[in-house]
């Protein structure tokens, strides 16, 4: 047993060496930056932005890399079981914080297995409505609905994405009888809900931004605790004396827990002062987002809180992904 013990903590000796030294002189080769969703979408896109310019200010190339699945837990689960280098490091979404409440069984704990470095920036859900739709206030929506039993259902981009899930928040909230329509992405729900096929569509801002811009949807309400640059005009829910409501869309990086407290830092210093640029804002602003770029233990602090928040949600509108 002693000898056994030996041998064990002379490994855990070698390994804490092997990673003190790769973490001198990071990066010294390729970072991986893993997403879960196929490119294209906003977390690919702030991915790509913050690879680029992590590219331009370490001197090593930082890729982006698509693996679908699963809503993003095929990634993860990845991820969470490479050499905890730093050369592995993963964009993610609300999703990583949702799914572990929502699936049956997923390949990864947010908390166990990752080390947050930065939540990157963060979009508030909106819920936009048909032009034909007589409501143009929440509070005039919620009486809709109640005087029409039956009659209403809203558009999301999947069932557990953020924006279903503020839509069950919202209807546990006031009881109502409102039936979620899951599409395939937003794109396809803010199609539905412009034609008139879906009455009502909760979702994140950038996808809805463009549509309500042009007047093909009538925004109600930003389900944050600020109005959105993008759409000035649109009180927030807390403005419509409506609480507890918040429901952000988040982008953030992570690495698999056991990296190198050295890079986890490096990375948050290099994203803050990233996220800070004007340029970046700008593009950020366009997607939608607003930067955030936390430390990383206020990003872990948001995931808990997030897991807690959203699981509830799942648990009380009785979801579950087998």
């Amino acid at each position: 047993m002693a000898a056994a013990l030996r041998v064990l903590l002379a490994a855990t000796w070698l390994w804490s060496g092997v990673v003190a030294s790769a973490a001198q002189g990071y990066p010294s080769k390729p970072v991986r930056v893993v997403v879960g969703f196929p490119a294209g979408g906003p977390t690919d896109a702030i991915a790509r932005i913050i690879a680029q310019k992590l590219t331009d200010n370490l001197g090593q190339q930082f890729f982006v890399e698509n693996i679908g699945g699963a809503g993003g837990n095929t990634a993860a689960g990845q991820v969470a079981r490479v050499t905890p280098d730093g050369y592995t490091i993963m964009a993610v979404s609300t999703g990583f914080v949702v799914n572990p409440s929502l699936y049956a069984k997923v390949p990864y704990d947010p908390i166990k297995d990752f080390a947050p470095v930065t939540l990157v920036a963060v979009s508030p859900n909106v819920v936009v409505v048909n032009p034909q739709v007589a409501a143009k206030t929440l509070p005039e929506l919620v009486q809709l609905i109640r005087d029409n039993p039956g009659k209403y259902s809203f558009a999301g981009p999947g069932v557990g994405s953020t924006p279903h899930l503020g839509g069950e928040l919202f209807r546990l909230a006031f009881k109502l009888d409102l039936v979620h329509v899951p599409f395939t992405g937003a794109g396809p729900a803010i199609q539905a809900t412009v034609g008139g096929h879906t009455p009502i569509a909760f979702t994140a801002l950038p996808p809805a931004l463009s549509a309500v811009q042009s007047g093909q949807l009538r925004a109600l309400g930003v389900a944050s605790a600020e109005r959105a640059a993008g759409l000035p005009d649109v009180p927030t829910f807390a403005e419509q004396g409506i609480s507890n409501q918040d429901a952000d869309t988040l982008t953030g990086i992570v690495a698999p827990a056991g990296t190198p407290k050295s890079i986890i830092e490096l990375l948050h210093r290099e994203i803050a002062a990233i996220v800070a640029q004007p340029d970046v804002k700008e593009r950020l602003t366009t997607l939608g987002f607003k930067a955030v770029a936390n430390t990383p233990d206020q990003f872990g602090a948001r995931i808990r809180l997030e897991m807690d928040k959203w699981g509830n949600v799942v648990r009380d509108a009785k979801l579950r992904i087998e």
